[in-house]
């Protein structure tokens, strides 16, 4: 028993060796699956039939209807025996009616308004504050050129001026670069394109001559220039026109107050002059128009307010003659009704009858209507048969410096004002007889502020175009709506009528 006691030891620690050695170590894998295919496919035919029937028709059915078919001749001839006078009379009623006198079918597109298709100007004449003194449009209707001057008050008789033309079918049209600049060392007063050569332009100066222009010629343009002499004007030139039916070539009159006749194609002088004289006056011309059916007979308008008809033909010399080498004449033969003041612009009407009115031979009183308006604002109706006028209308309050007739509506012309209704703006207004007797049609502003509009012309070959000068230096074309373009059914009748119920 001795052998065996009891006793206590300390104990043993094992550490483990798998734990550190497994926290020691770190392993990173990864796994990737084989590339995926993919495959896009489309169908579509390429195959197509079209395919169509009809019927065919049966001879039998065709012969059938033939034999229906039966004409009683001896019937159709007692019809047409019977209505044959009848169809006769109508037929010559219709072949002497006048319903379509005047009617042409239009094919072009229809404009339902008045729209401004172009503003042109010339910014080195805007810039010396140049008004555009007048417009005028070329034989062809495609270029309309303009002259810079002044037309209010001052000395500017020595101030240079311009000449513009634009081709308006022309491609990249710049409406402030102009394909024609004309450096004129006098104000231009007025300009007119030759009635048949698109290339001549006649100009009359503040100084008195006479230029004309070849815009064909890039280098030199100026062609013909009448100078100083004793045959010259001694005024400023207000107009220039061409008389289409001269004999004796191009015609062109310029008018301060006396009358020239120029013949450009034989020489520069005078072929004819003549002192507009009115009893043992003799009166200062402002505007002229010649009669479209007697090139011997012209109207003028004067510082006095008075219209004046005129007749080349006259052998009254003039009471009051000068150095010239050619002898004056007095070709005024009636005075009209006065405006309030001096008239700025005449038009004589180009529409007649193709046909005498009466048995007796007696030409259509339409023939010799012109208008007329002045500083008071009033454009007159007048017939060269009576001296009253037949219709007076106020369209301004203030001047109006331009009428025109137009080139296709018997009752419709063109006025050029300084001011509007209830503004002070130029504006350019169309009147219709048709419509009204007493106010415009339409009146478009031109011009803002107080820049009256100062000359306008119609394009005789694009009758939708009209051509507006201001004040400002800018020239607007107007693209007129059909309404002012299209001519009515027996409208010409109906100014025959106007100006018949008038003088009776």
């Amino acid at each position: 028993a001795a052998m065996f006691t009891d006793s206590s030891a300390p104990g043993a620690v094992v550490e483990s060796l798998w734990r550190s050695a497994r926290s020691a170590r770190c392993e990173a894998k990864s796994c990737q699956t084989r590339k995926i295919s993919t495959v896009e496919t489309a169908a579509q035919s390429h195959t197509s039939r079209d395919a169509s029937v009809q019927t065919e028709q049966s001879k039998d059915a065709l012969y059938d209807f033939q034999q229906k078919v039966q004409v009683d001749y001896v019937g159709l001839l007692s019809f047409l025996q019977r209505v044959e006078d009848t169809v006769i009379k109508e037929l010559n009623k219709n072949w002497e009616s006048r319903a379509f006198d005047g009617f042409e079918v239009n094919w072009t597109d229809q404009n339902e308004t008045v729209l401004c298709l172009h503003t042109l100007s010339y910014p080195e004449a805007q810039d010396q504050n140049l008004q555009v003194t007048s417009v005028s449009w070329n034989a062809t209707g495609s270029v309309v050129a303009c002259s810079y001057g002044r037309l209010d008050n001052g000395d500017w008789s020595t101030e240079k001026s311009y000449v513009c033309t634009w081709n308006l079918d022309r491609r990249g049209l710049n409406p402030k670069h102009p394909d024609l600049v004309v450096d004129v060392p006098s104000s231009v007063m007025c300009l007119a394109f030759h009635p048949s050569q698109p290339s001549l332009i006649a100009g009359g100066l503040f100084s008195g001559e006479l230029v004309v222009w070849d815009t064909s010629r890039t280098e030199d343009p100026v062609i013909l220039r009448t100078g100083m002499t004793d045959d010259t004007h001694t005024d400023p030139v207000y107009q220039v026109t061409e008389n289409s039916y001269s004999r004796q070539g191009w015609g062109r009159r310029a008018v301060p107050c006396r009358h020239v006749h120029w013949r450009p194609r034989l020489s520069p002088q005078l072929c004819l002059l003549s002192q507009v004289a009115c009893g043992e006056a003799v009166v200062g011309v402002t505007s002229l128009s010649f009669s479209h059916f007697d090139p011997r007979v012209f109207v003028v308008g004067v510082e006095g307010g008075y219209p004046l008809k005129c007749c080349t033909a006259t052998v009254t010399p003039a009471l009051h003659r000068t150095g010239s080498s050619v002898p004056l004449r007095a070709p005024a033969e009636l005075a009209f009704s006065p405006h309030g003041g001096p008239v700025y612009s005449v038009s004589c009407s180009p529409f007649h009858r193709q046909v005498l009115g009466t048995d007796t031979g007696a030409a259509p009183r339409a023939q010799n209507l012109f208008l007329s308006c002045g500083t008071d604002g009033q454009v007159h109706l007048h017939s060269m048969l009576q001296t009253q006028p037949l219709v007076s209308l106020q369209l301004s309050k203030k001047y109006l410096f331009c009428v025109r007739w137009s080139p296709v509506r018997p009752l419709v012309f063109a006025a050029a004002s300084g001011e509007g209704n209830n503004c002070f703006t130029g504006e350019v207004h169309l009147f219709d007889f048709e419509r009204s007797s007493q106010k415009p049609a339409v009146s478009m502003k031109q011009a803002a502020g107080e820049h009256p509009v100062y000359c306008l012309e119609f394009n005789t070959k694009q009758t939708h175009l009209l051509a507006a000068g201001d004040a400002t230096g800018a020239i607007k074309v107007w693209q007129l709506s059909s309404d002012f373009t299209e001519q009515r059914p027996r409208e010409v009748a109906h100014l025959e009528q106007l100006a018949s119920e008038s003088t009776d």
